[in-house]
């Protein structure tokens, strides 16, 4: 979905999300996984907290870990970690390259905004290698990930931070992210924002879209 308002000052920066913008996700693999080895389980709220504790890097591993085999008895660290894991794909050529292209044009404050853990970020390291999660990173002005700056979306807070540690405003900011609790955020403190659909649009189609891009 496309949001912006004419009235706003051009686009200088570009906050993306992670996760379905860049890099590929099974949102789904987990869960199945767990299923799996163990059908009664389920997604409740003290679950939900820790996992949310965990992406804020209130937790650590360790602590993440034990935490999830109170509900998922005899599991090996291991395996759990295999499973939590499960989501992380890779990061596609075409993406990389339009990343790459894009900061070295130099027009745009380029920022990473991604809800991540500690577990995932090393995923994605193994999953792509060292050398091309540096070629993506070096592309980014700023790369914030949750776990390590202690906030999280949607909360106004971690938008907040972005701002303030870059003196930048929203009405000359552009949020792209796949999660449209994150977006509705975005755009009530007035930045611009697409809510891009994993598999029916793709970040390299940014360009096209109807924004008041420099020019």
């Amino acid at each position: 979905m496309l949001e912006t308002n004419a009235k706003k000052n051009t686009i200088k920066n570009i906050v993306f999300d992670f996760g379905d913008i860049f890099i590929d996700l099974d949102k789904l693999a987990s869960m199945r996984l767990i299923h799996e080895e163990f059908p009664e389980f389920t997604l409740n709220q003290d679950i939900i907290n820790t996992n949310n504790e965990y992406e804020k890097g209130i937790i650590s591993t360790t602590n993440f870990i034990e935490s999830y085999k109170k509900s998922l008895p005899n599991i090996s660290d291991e395996r759990l970690k295999e499973i939590w894991n499960a989501i992380i794909l890779k990061i596609p050529t075409h993406r990389l390259a339009f990343i790459e292209e894009l900061s070295q044009k130099g027009n745009y404050e380029l920022f990473l905004l991604s809800n991540t853990n500690e577990l995932h970020i090393e995923q994605v390291i193994k999953n792509n290698g060292l050398k091309s999660y540096h070629r993506f990173k070096n592309c980014f002005n700023k790369f914030y990930l949750s776990h390590e700056i202690k906030f999280r979306k949607p909360n106004r807070d971690i938008f907040e931070f972005v701002l303030n540690d870059n003196n930048i405003t929203p009405g000359e900011t552009l949020f792209i992210d796949d999660t449209l609790e994150h977006i509705n955020t975005a755009k009530q403190m007035g930045f611009h924002t697409w809510n891009l659909i994993p598999g029916k649009e793709d970040i390299t189609e940014l360009f096209s879209k109807d924004y008041p891009f420099k020019d």
